[in-house]
């Protein structure tokens, strides 16, 4: 099959929206380092964004873990680029909102499990630049019984999601399905095989030679089963519920069904896949990672709370086998899909987060300073090296991962004052409080 060549039609938009991004956005491009355009000669590729649920990087075998077998995702990080400094917030709502607006939380009136209907998600910019766009999994930014036609207004063409407080998302699972609970029709088979079905359903559906589409994969899984709260999560077939072992498994394999399927419709060479987790692992996981011992973080502010996998792959675009130490944050996978897309971004509205395009590329020159992250009250900003919390407490992240030495506020030192300096300066220019 011949792919569409959207070079002619791409390259110049693409270009078109970084200099607009440069003129209406200023605020938000300062944070750059000698940022570099995207890679405006490759053509516009099918997007699968696929992101985990409770999933720190020590989990996975193409990180270094070795307590877990995922080798599904250990094959595409071998096919493609993986990223060593990615993070999110350290919970799953505040990172689906951020990660759905490229905005940091502060910005707008976002609660748990809420996002207002003033803002604008990666899923209305793919759609109106003519993407078939599609999502399945977990919502988490309403609830659907009350908004069923929530995510159709965030962009979505099609949409399968677990009921969020609503009933179970794996065995015997409450649906939302295109804005029809789907409870009676799926025959008892295991949900995250349903919201699996649906994204290869989309994938096959808009596999023509004009057409581009997009699939957004918020997993339910790795993360265990509720058996409390406002319904029960039913076990499974042999009375029990499953392990996080047996659930990191379940997510592999699912992986592995959506690379299979875009193999099997030709649509590899064609299609971007970028994998990520929403936050840290559960603190009662552990993993063995180089011979040290890692312990889940999530719910805390350090890198076992927030530092999470991101691997790209996209054969013949992204460079196999290799490693970026490109900082990324969540604001920044909209604006990365916006220039994948040749689409402008709003200009009503400040948007955080920095294209990594060039960096999928293999261009690692450049991309963002310093990132930044917030949750109940607390804030840091963090270069790859060093990191500075709302309160001052400034750690060398490089050299004290855990976060068991903070450097004193007077202590001399000219490269722990320069750090916190240009931290600091990171606070100042986000307008956020941190004293």
């Amino acid at each position: 099959m011949h792919s569409f060549d959207f070079r002619t039609v791409v390259g110049p938009l693409i270009g078109l929206t970084l200099v607009l991004r440069a003129l209406v956005l200023a605020p938000a491009l300062a944070q750059t380092d000698d940022a570099v355009p995207a890679d405006t000669s490759a053509p516009r590729p099918n997007i699968v964004f696929i992101m985990a649920d409770d999933l720190g990087d020590e989990v996975l075998g193409a990180y270094g873990g070795d307590s877990f077998d995922t080798p599904n995702i250990d094959a595409l990080a071998e096919s493609g680029t993986r990223f060593t400094h990615a993070f999110s917030t350290p919970v799953c709502s505040p990172s689906r909102a951020t990660i759905l607006t490229g905005r940091y939380t502060f910005r707008y009136d976002h609660s748990w499990g809420h996002l207002p209907a003033g803002e604008v998600t990666f899923g209305k910019i793919l759609r109106d630049a003519g993407y078939a766009t599609a999502a399945a999994g977990k919502w988490q930014m309403g609830l659907l019984k009350d908004k069923p036609l929530q995510p159709r207004r965030e962009g979505f063409n099609r949409y399968s999601f677990w009921a969020w407080h609503e009933g179970p998302r794996y065995y015997d699972p409450l649906i939302w399905q295109d804005a029809r609970l789907v409870d009676d029709a799926i025959d008892h088979r295991y949900g995250p095989d349903v919201y699996t079905d649906f994204l290869i359903d989309h994938i096959k559906r808009n596999r023509g030679e004009h057409q581009r589409f997009f699939a957004y994969f918020p997993m339910t899984v790795p993360h265990l089963a509720k058996t409390g709260g406002p319904y029960e999560e039913p076990p499974g077939p042999d009375g029990d519920y499953q392990t996080y072992d047996e659930l990191v498994d379940q997510m592999d394999r699912l992986v592995g069904r959506i690379v299979h399927a875009l193999e099997r419709y030709g649509l590899r060479e064609e299609t971007l896949i970028l994998f990520t987790g929403d936050n840290g692992s559960p603190t009662h996981v552990t993993a063995t990672v180089e011979g040290d011992t890692l312990q889940g973080g999530k719910g805390k502010m350090t890198d076992a709370g927030t530092h999470v996998p991101l691997i790209a792959s996209w054969p013949g675009h992204v460079p196999s086998s290799e490693v970026s130490r490109a900082l990324i944050d969540f604001t920044d996978f909209l604006p990365t899909f916006a220039d994948l897309a040749g689409a402008p971004l709003p200009d009503d509205r400040t948007i955080d987060g920095v294209s990594f395009a060039p960096q999928l590329f293999g261009r690692d020159a450049g991309h963002r300073p310093w990132i930044y992250t917030q949750w109940r009250g607390d804030r840091w900003a963090r270069t790859r090296d060093w990191k500075l919390y709302g309160d001052g407490t400034l750690y060398h992240v490089a050299k004290d991962p855990q976060e068991e030495h903070p450097i004193p506020l007077g202590e001399r030192g000219e490269e722990a004052a320069a750090a916190r300096k240009k931290l600091q300066q990171a606070f100042d220019q986000l307008g956020v409080d941190n004293r």
